[in-house]
């Protein structure tokens, strides 16, 4: 059995992961500056698609894959955002793209937010190992660290005179919780054997009741331009899981380079100007949101390859831009950051559970089956009975001027974000995830008594209390920041 202690963050990272917020920064004391870069990392031929539990070969590249920064300068502090397209990356991957970018740039690594977007379309930015303990990291893990650390030493590289605003422009109909509850006295199997309540993606299944859980409508935005009005950059967050109408086997990037590429159409941006203008869409709380309305009317035909995730971020990105009209932009304000390691309780399987698994993977090939992926869960369940007893992640939050952007490293629940929001000092606020690491889904509490795929052991990797203490982090962070 592995020994208590702090988990995906090797000695030779532990100073970038401070334990303690620092102080909040003085007022600006000069003009603000910001610099963009995007640089390509798609991942090679023949690698697995990771997203789906096939996992076909990458055979064709649609769209390349890329890591997008934007750095931003206040006279006295720097902070950092890079966005890469993946469906998930480890920690142990972004400390040592952080400490590079750290040591090359200068800006400070806790001030550095790293993400990854969720495209269900790209090969594997994650250990084997859920907590990445011993996983030494993969030839693609190697360059996803030195282009995602080189995307924040160009953005560096470009910092120039520079304004910046923010806003929001909401767009509900783009948006389904789900997580459907059934009706009164339904119930479906649940891989660990005994019944559940609730029933991920469910389709038009006559058993279900109403969603689980609400949606965030909201596309929050900060834009950042040149004092003569030219744009340098976009970063929009919302909370929409992913798309998909991908191919087997096509790398894409889904509907978030779609956005990045038509909100600079929507702005009016030169392609060929140099640097580009650099558009980012961050993945919000989005853990139990997709796309997928299983109550309206089905389609009149099936939507082609591309598609709807072409449809979908057109609109977003037109109403952004109509939203960016209307934007405040500022030549000088406060940039701040915090960050803190929190240690979590990792979540194992009890005598019974691993009893249970052992009893699915000893039945003869082709008897019957309680649930169609009790195999598959019955393997992690026994994986997980050698977990560490707790792991350490890392939370930050962001201050630029009065707006609040947090960072979490699971697939949080819509919810979640909305709490967050609520009670959160700043006004707007919005949160990343996926950021600094990739746990697996975090569901509120309540949700663990209703089951369903997010709540299952292999996929929720913590205690069930944990979203409760991320957000009480998180908002002592951003309070601290406010000070």
């Amino acid at each position: 059995m592995r020994t208590t202690r702090p988990l995906w963050i090797p000695t030779l990272f532990a100073a970038l992961a401070c334990a303690t917020a620092p102080a909040p920064s003085p007022a600006a004391d000069g003009p603000l500056r910001a610099g963009a870069a995007t640089l390509d990392v798609t991942p090679f031929l023949d690698d697995p698609i990771i997203g789906n539990f096939d996992t076909p070969p990458a055979s064709y590249v649609h769209d390349p894959l890329h890591a997008r920064a934007l750095v931003l300068d206040d006279g006295s502090t720097r902070l950092a955002f890079v966005v890469v397209d993946s469906v998930g990356i480890s920690r142990g991957v972004f400390d040592a793209a952080r400490k590079l970018a750290a040591e090359k740039s200068g800006i400070p690594a806790g001030n550095i937010l790293a993400a990854a977007t969720h495209t269900h379309s790209a090969t594997n930015g994650r250990s084997k190992d859920p907590f990445g303990v011993d996983d030494p990291p993969t030839e693609y893990q190697r360059l996803l660290s030195h282009r995602i650390a080189d995307a924040v030493r160009l953005a560096a590289g470009n910092l120039a005179p520079a304004e910046v605003g923010w806003g929001s422009v909401d767009a509900p109909e783009h948006l389904f919780n789900r997580r459907w509850l059934l009706k009164p006295g339904e119930t479906v199997p649940s891989p660990f054997g005994g019944e559940e309540h609730a029933l991920m993606n469910p389709g038009r299944n006559p058993k279900i009741d109403r969603p689980a859980g609400p949606t965030d409508p909201q596309v929050s935005f900060l834009a950042v331009r040149t004092p003569e009005g030219r744009p340098i950059a976009l970063l929009a967050n919302y909370s929409l899981h992913y798309i998909g109408g991908v191919p087997a086997g096509h790398v894409s990037a889904d509907y978030f380079a779609v956005f990045a590429r038509k909100v600079g159409e929507r702005l009016g941006v030169d392609p060929l100007h140099d640097p580009p203008f650099v558009g980012i869409m961050t993945n919000g709380t989005s853990g139990d949101v997709n796309n997928i309305d299983v109550m309206g009317p089905p389609p009149a035909k099936p939507f082609a390859p591309y598609e709807k995730m072409t449809i979908v971020a057109d609109d977003l990105a037109g109403r952004v831009a109509t939203a960016y009209a209307g934007v405040a932009f500022r030549p000088k304000l406060k940039l701040a950051a915090a960050s803190r390691e929190l240690l979590l309780k990792c979540r194992r399987p009890t005598p019974e559970q691993v009893d249970y698994a052992r009893k699915v993977l000893a039945k003869p090939e082709g008897a019957p089956r309680h649930h169609g992926l009790e195999r598959i869960f019955a393997e992690r369940t026994l994986t997980l009975a050698d977990a560490p007893e707790q792991v350490s992640i890392m939370l930050q939050a962001f201050r630029i001027g009065d707006l609040g952007i947090a960072a979490i490293p699971f697939e949080v629940f819509t919810e979640i974000g909305l709490d967050l929001k609520a009670r959160s000092p700043f006004r707007p606020t919005f949160t990343i995830e996926l950021a600094n690491g990739s746990y697996g889904y975090l569901p509120s509490p309540r949700h663990f008594e209703l089951g369903g795929y997010e709540t299952w052991m292999g996929v929720n990797r913590v205690e069930p209390g944990a979203s409760d203490r991320i957000v009480a982090t998180v908002l002592d962070l951003l309070a601290g920041l406010k000070e």
